[in-house]
């Protein structure tokens, strides 16, 4: 009905949630924002969002109790293992309209040997892969190979942990021996080879039949500076990343984003949603331009910490983008972007991605008045909240965002808040290089511009 604002549900807990939350929160269309369950630093200061923090993403009927007890609108179904679950497909036929893809679409990201498959079908540019269900199998094929990296990965989701690099056969074979960790996400699991070269993160907007590209960003994946270290959630992020020219761009374009999205559509699939490529920039001398792009992984939304330099940025209002989406009519809408650089820095327990119980509970210091800088903004995950006080409940806890007219100043900014921040027991920890790249490609333009560095995320 004419003048109706509209009540939201994000599903979800993270900073990508957080970030998503804030932007609908901004539509002059909107009423209120409901999380379930949210998390201590989303519903902070901003009265037009509203936690359950007794309603877990999991729950499903009591999320469709929130969506009848607050009259929700739209429900924006952001995390991947509830798109996983089929929560899109359970709630539309409750009536209820979701945004998001459906669950056989977003098998482009829950299995990663379909995914893989479809890409060859579709004569997508990936590296060397095989597949295995058995570890005798997968470790015969390693001991044939000639020493080289590895990444061995389980095809289920794995909360961004179920890539493990291999620098040789032996540590292949540990590998191969740990995707019995990831439980049923590791009973099926890809041995891939390893490409020289260096990662982004490129996101674009899908209706089924049309798609605009609305963000490019590079995420800082492992835990220690300089890519060293175990696979995380995701460390921060930068956006946009200059890795990305023109050029580069209309090549991803033509060799991945179209066909991906034909193939879908032939499959009987059409993706409507967020659709997140994860790509690498390789050497290629056999080509004209000496380099070639390689799709990693796509997933089904957002990505975290990637939403939190994205979003921020987009001017238009995101509840007309998601509405245009769901009813086909993208080109309808024009997206518009601000012009600032971000970065994200994730603030750790310390002991993340591995044991860090111990900082559980513990009193995080300096929030409230990193919240009050020019050019900075604070999005929660693994975070409690009593009253003005807040307290570590996970890996994660929150996001610093520096925002500038270029990569040198948002860098600045951003780690100049995290050092007014402190958790009891000096139990803090981040990265302290998130950036870096960009920052070398701005301070020295003639340099070639793709640092090939390996590195290779799943």
């Amino acid at each position: 009905m004419p003048g109706h604002k509209m009540n939201i549900l994000v599903i979800g807990q993270n900073g990508r949630e957080h970030v998503l939350a804030a932007n609908y929160a901004k539509s002059k269309k909107v009423k209120k924002v409901v999380m379930t369950p949210g998390n201590g630093l989303t519903d902070f200061g901003n009265d037009k969002i509203k936690n359950y923090p007794d309603v877990s993403m999991m729950d499903f009927d009591g999320i469709v109790e929130v969506c009848k007890k607050e009259k929700i609108d739209l429900v924006d179904v952001a995390q991947e293992n509830i798109i996983a679950e089929g929560y899109v497909d359970r709630l539309q036929k409750l009536g209820i309209r979701v945004f998001g893809p459906s669950q056989t679409s977003a098998q482009l990201e829950w299995d990663k040997a379909w995914a893989r498959n479809f890409m060859v079908k579709y004569d997508l540019p990936i590296p060397g892969f095989k597949s295995f269900t058995k570890q005798k199998d997968a470790t015969s094929y390693v001991s044939n190979q000639p020493d080289k990296l590895f990444f061995i990965k389980a095809t289920g989701l794995a909360f961004g942990k179920g890539v493990i690099r291999a620098e040789n056969k032996k540590d292949a074979i540990k590998a191969i021996k740990a995707m019995r960790d990831f439980g049923k996400s590791g009973e099926t699991f890809l041995i891939e080879e390893g490409l020289v070269g260096e990662e982004f993160s490129l996101f674009v907007l899908c209706d089924g039949t049309s798609y605009k590209i609305v963000g490019w960003a590079q995420d800082y994946k492992t835990v220690y500076d300089f890519d060293r270290g175990p696979n995380t959630g995701g460390m921060g992020s930068i956006a946009p990343t200059q890795l990305i020219t023109p050029k580069l761009r209309a090549e991803i374009e033509k060799k991945i984003i179209k066909p991906t999205l034909l193939g879908m559509k032939k499959e009987g699939r059409p993706y409507k949603g967020i659709l997140y490529l994860g790509g690498m920039v390789t050497k290629n001398r056999s080509l004209p331009t000496g380099r070639q792009v390689k799709i990693i992984e796509f997933n089904c939304r957002w990505g975290d910490p990637e939403a939190e330099v994205i979003l921020p940025s987009i001017k238009t209002d995101y509840l007309a983008i998601t509405s245009a989406i769901m009813s086909g009519n993208l080109k309808s809408i024009k997206v518009t972007l601000d012009n600032k650089v971000r970065i994200s820095v994730a603030g750790c327990s310390k002991g993340y991605p591995e044991d860090y119980s111990r900082v559980k509970g513990k009193e995080i210091f300096g929030l409230l008045e990193t919240m009050k800088l020019s050019g900075i903004t604070i999005f929660g995950s693994g975070i409690e909240s009593k009253g003005k006080r807040f307290f570590a409940n996970g890996g994660r806890l929150f996001y610093v965002v520096g925002e500038g007219k270029n990569i040198l100043e948002a860098r600045e900014k951003a780690y100049q808040a995290m050092s007014m921040i402190s958790i009891e027991g000096d139990n803090l920890y981040y990265r302290t290089d998130i950036g870096w790249r960009n920052v070398e490609r701005m301070r020295d333009p003639e340099r070639e511009r793709v640092q090939w560095t390996l590195e290779y995320e799943g």
